[in-house]
């Protein structure tokens, strides 16, 4: 069994920074790439970043320049820095992860930005 455990969310006023956490636990044995996707009330869920092995990234392009994505590969974790958030970003972010070709998420986390 492999869990994914997101943490972080919150309500941040717009201009606002937050940092997602999410741990993954279990029977792992090789991490193709871990990430964060976003689904905001009435929209699809959608790729905000990923980090693949060897470092290369993924950005959304409507979080390019604002969001940081980064990895521990010794704890198995994967991190998301949002800075100058907006209320456009107001979301459930998830974490997820690949290995062997399958697609691990996490529960959710809400974020929440106030205008």
């Amino acid at each position: 069994q492999v869990q994914l455990v997101e943490s972080g969310g919150g309500l941040v006023q717009a201009g606002g920074s937050l940092r997602l956490s999410c741990v993954a636990s279990g029977s792992i044995f090789s991490i193709n790439s871990m990430g964060w996707y976003r689904q905001a009330p009435g929209k699809q869920r959608e790729l905000v970043a990923a980090m693949f092995t060897g470092g290369s990234t993924n950005y959304a392009d409507s979080v390019k320049g604002r969001f940081t994505i980064s990895r521990d590969n010794k704890q198995n974790a994967v991190y998301l820095q949002m800075n100058s958030l907006k209320p456009e970003d107001t979301a459930v972010y998830y974490c997820t992860m690949r290995s062997f070709g399958r697609d691990y998420w996490g529960q959710g986390t809400q974020v929440t930005v106030s205008s």
